[in-house]
């Protein structure tokens, strides 16, 4: 049976890649065009001590952002689409260029693929925080045995702050990541695309994921104007909801709007009335998610399924979790038949983990909300122990149960992924270990056939 499996997940890996080109992105040209991919500063260089840009104070920014919340004034901003495209999809093999196609086939025949993934990367006070993240991320490339160094980051939104400006890309992104030797792609978080009214923005509606699109959803390869010298040239993601193919894994990425709480990924229709509580949006997204998950049941796809949202469905602390959210997303799931391997998201700025029990399945639902910006406590006493049941987010009509397992608010960090064609294997290491610690503070291992959390491991 594992010999058949393993053969099976190989042909649906070569069929998928053959079947289903990237998706052009139809943003305009940005920056100078550059014929190939680059990640990392051809030299290593040290951690900066201060922002090049000195980051503004936003304390009227968000004053006037609070009174718009207040008078319930502040909601979400209608996003673009991928026109024609049903499910706006990314190929590994693309993003990393001409010598992409021959990089997936040898982590292909290595049999499994490692990866980083961790939201709410941006700093406004200084690169400190950042620094650490990023120092304890390229650790994991050095001292590896073959195929065991990372081949890119998912970024869970929140890349800049406060308010996704062009200005602060520079050393909020580029430079943090500027040593980090593969591709990083990314959803946007909700500060990547909020407006605020004159004068503390622009007030127009249409600036409004700006400079995430210039960065991160251009057409071709391009060296950005906010990059300012760095080397990495921008993602050629389709746009701010797309699926990112890679070896033993589909990443559906979600984009939860600009709202503190909760987060929106459709026009939200009244389940009664049918009358959308936002109707100056479309449910893009829900095709998407739609079309997705249906062609991963067409064409049996056996390697996991993430979903990425960077607003988290179960949440403590100052962040509260997206109810209605998981309902939509379960709603189509439901109706599909599949559901995904792990949740990952970020915005709470600290890391909680989940697990729903949802009939057979046992789904891990991950905040990592810590990749550099200041932390959050969470609303519970830091001295629970856990696992600790949370029947506040069951939901009875699908009969599931939510229990909190782990959580760190006072350490920055982030995910190191494994995959390979029978496993999931997640772990959270904080920044805080130093770079000679290898050893996750927190991990499980997800088989992917049964949809189970399990004690088998994966050689990582």
């Amino acid at each position: 049976m594992a010999t058949a499996r393993k053969s099976q997940a190989k042909k649906t890996v070569k069929k998928t890649a053959a079947a289903v080109a990237s998706t052009l992105s139809p943003q305009p040209p940005k920056g100078t065009p550059a014929g190939t991919p680059i990640f990392a500063d051809p030299t290593f260089t040290p951690d900066p001590t201060k922002y090049k840009v000195a980051h503004a104070s936003d304390t009227q920014a968000y004053k006037e952002m609070d009174a718009l919340i207040a008078a319930h004034k502040f909601l979400p901003l209608a996003f673009p689409s991928v026109p024609g495209v049903a499910e706006p999809v990314l190929n590994l093999a693309d993003a990393l260029g001409p010598g992409g196609a021959a990089i997936v086939s040898s982590i292909e025949s290595a049999g499994k693929m490692v990866f980083h993934s961790a939201g709410d990367t941006g700093a406004t006070q200084g690169p400190k925080t950042e620094n650490e993240v990023v120092d304890k991320l390229l650790a994991d490339f050095t001292g590896e045995a073959a195929g065991a160094a990372p081949r890119f980051f998912y970024n869970l939104g929140d890349i800049v702050y406060s308010f996704g400006e062009h200005k602060y890309y520079y050393d909020q992104f580029y430079d943090a990541y500027r040593n980090y030797p593969a591709p990083i792609f990314a959803i946007p978080g909700n500060h990547d695309g909020i407006v605020l009214p004159a004068p503390a923005g622009t007030g127009n509606p249409d600036d409004s994921l700006s400079a995430f699109l210039a960065n991160f959803c251009t057409p071709g390869f391009a060296h950005s104007t906010d990059s300012v010298g760095i080397s990495r040239t921008t993602m050629i993601q389709p746009g701010v909801y797309f699926t990112l193919e890679a070896p033993f894994v589909r990443i559906l990425g979600l984009y939860s709007n600009i709202m503190e709480n909760p987060g929106v990924i459709s026009s939200t229709p009244d389940p009664k009335s049918g009358k959308p509580k936002f109707p100056n949006l479309s449910d893009v997204q829900i095709d998407y998610l739609t079309a997705a998950l249906t062609r991963i049941k067409k064409q049996k796809f056996t390697g996991a399924v993430i979903l990425a949202v960077h607003h988290p469905p179960y949440a403590f602390g100052k962040h509260s979790g997206s109810m209605v959210m998981l309902k939509e997303i379960d709603a189509v799931c439901a109706a599909v038949g599949v559901w995904p391997h792990v949740v990952l998201s970020g915005h709470a700025h600290n890391y909680q983990r989940f697990t729903r029990t949802l009939g057979s399945r046992q789904i891990p639902f991950y905040v990592v909300g810590n990749g550099g910006h200041g932390l959050s406590k969470l609303n519970i006493d830091p001295t629970l122990r856990t696992p600790i049941p949370m029947p506040a987010f069951a939901q009875p009509e699908r009969n599931d149960s939510v229990t909190l397992n782990s959580y760190d608010f006072k350490n920055y960090g982030y995910l190191r992924i494994v995959v390979n064609t029978k496993l999931l294997h997640l772990e959270y290491h904080p920044a805080s270990d130093g770079t000679d610690t290898k050893t996750p503070d927190d991990s499980v291992t997800i088989d992917l056939a049964t949809g189970t959390l399990t004690t088998q491991t994966i050689q990582s």
